[in-house]
């Protein structure tokens, strides 16, 4: 039977917090800082309520139920993914040994600091995302805009159980750390630079949740391989919660990219900015900066870090056991693109255990050209000729062995003045910002829809689109 969970209680939970008074206590102080912290930063526009999913249960089976919710009443608690009491630990040098479910002395320090750096990713697309209720192409559209915020808003609350349940004073300190920092601030920004960006727009919106958040389904993926088996349940629900993030992230570009080609054909030209469409040069400068910076949330690509942590088990490489190796990594090798002074690349062998950022940067890539093939058949089916394309991994790097190189989305190096005078035609102008922010007006009619966007194929639940997914204030 699935586990269910107890919905009802103040922090609904299957982990059985009412038995732990010390962690309940903390956990309840915890919770009022963060509701404050979501009336400051969280959504700005009001609503009487919002049709959402909360999780019930962590079952294969009906583990979510939908109903119109007061958004501040969302029942935010703590899930784990059901226990494997046979797993064992698949990979590194403690591998075929069970699993932990504490946390082991040596490994202290390393796990808190992967724990909060996932936990401080979730808060922040919250706050990136502040202002966007108020420019909704519909209210489908800020349904799923509200769905997002509040299952981040969860899985902050995960990583925030984790540090309560079992990093003490610290973990409660780093706890307090995840509301104290906030996107793009001067003085305390968010950990990772991409979730200091902003935006401020529903296009960026939909190429944030297609890049950025499929950035995060595989860097869950890692630790859900993790040897610390409350970090590895955990992570793997939350992925549950994640493939809704990147739906909306996907079919919110596929609607762009449909309501451009409708109207190119209607009106035989690319330039349809005049008529209300968003032009498909600006897509692309739009899918060539979201998806750089997303890169960069992988790290370098050389990291003794990332060796260290799969040494000693406490993050995998994604689906780790179905990788057909030792699991050990010591006698493999990999070779890393390295561009030279000189204009040109180079491919230099390494050990792989060195390179599993780039390993995972890899899966990564090949998931990614799955929805630049989608929208390009949106395009070869209204009979337009112009394609889509992610640019090369070392285009507008601010990370790795890329960062301080000038490379063009094609892969060429070149010097400062080429890469100025490329720079509009590869990235969005101030005056391209101006004018997808033009577009954004609210639509909140039932049934409505912005002009820049063509309204999706279903609706969410089985309901219809034109369904009153939200009721406004």
């Amino acid at each position: 039977m699935p586990e269910k969970i107890d919905y009802d209680a103040k922090i609904p939970n299957n982990v059985n917090l009412s038995e732990d008074r010390r962690l309940q206590r903390a956990l309840e102080g915890w919770q009022p800082r963060f509701l404050n912290w979501w009336g400051e930063m969280g959504p700005t526009l009001e609503t009487h309520d919002v049709y959402l999913r909360t999780a019930i249960s962590v079952g294969r089976e009906g583990w979510a139920h939908f109903d119109h919710v007061h958004v501040p009443d969302y029942r935010w608690g703590i899930f784990l993914a059901e226990r494997d009491r046979d797993r064992r630990i698949a990979f590194g040098e403690h591998r075929g040994e069970p699993v932990w479910q504490q946390v082991p002395g040596e490994y202290r320090a390393d796990l808190q600091r992967l724990i909060v750096i996932q936990g401080d990713t979730e808060p922040a697309s919250v706050e990136q995302q502040k202002l966007l209720g108020l420019t909704a192409p519909s209210l489908y559209d800020l349904r799923n805009l509200f769905q997002v915020n509040v299952e981040e808003g969860r899985h902050l609350w995960a990583m925030v159980y984790l540090l309560h349940a079992y990093f003490g004073r610290e973990g409660r300190d780093e706890a307090e750390g995840l509301l104290l920092r906030n996107s793009g601030s001067p003085d305390t920004p968010r950990i990772l630079g991409a979730f200091n960006e902003e935006t401020a727009d529903w296009l960026a919106f939909y190429m944030f949740t297609y890049f950025t958040d499929r950035d995060g389904k595989y860097q869950l993926g890692t630790l859900k391989e993790s040897s610390f088996d409350p970090l590895s349940r955990t992570c793997e629900f939350m992925l549950k919660e994640e493939a809704h993030h990147m739906f909306v992230g996907t079919t919110g570009v596929d609607r762009v990219v449909t309501r451009s080609a409708e109207l190119i054909s209607e009106h035989d030209t690319l330039d349809i900015a005049a008529h209300g469409g968003i032009p498909l040069d600006i897509i692309q400068k739009y899918l060539n900066f979201h998806y750089s910076v997303s890169l960069d949330l992988f790290g370098s690509e050389t990291s003794t870090n990332a060796a260290n942590y799969y040494t000693a088990g406490l993050k995998g490489r994604w689906l780790e056991t179905r990788r057909k190796d030792d699991h050990q990594l010591t006698d493999e090798s990999a070779l890393l693109p390295k561009p030279r002074t000189d204009g040109t690349w180079e491919e230099r062998e390494m050990q792989a255990i060195l390179l599993l950022n780039l390993d995972l940067r890899r899966e990564y890539i090949a998931d990614c050209e799955t929805g630049v093939k989608r929208w390009n058949r949106i395009l070869a089916d209204h009979d337009i000729s112009f394609r889509f394309a992610l640019p090369h991994p070392g285009f507008n790097r601010d990370v790795g062995i890329n960062s301080g190189h000038h490379v063009t989305p094609d892969g060429s190096i070149v010097d400062e003045a080429t890469w100025l005078a490329g720079e509009p035609r590869w990235l969005p102008t101030a005056e391209d910002l101006a004018f997808v922010r033009s577009l954004m007006h609210p639509v909140y009619e039932r049934g409505k829809i912005a002009s820049w966007v063509a309204p999706p194929r279903q609706g969410i639940n089985g309901k219809p689109f034109d369904y009153e997914y939200v009721h406004l204030v």
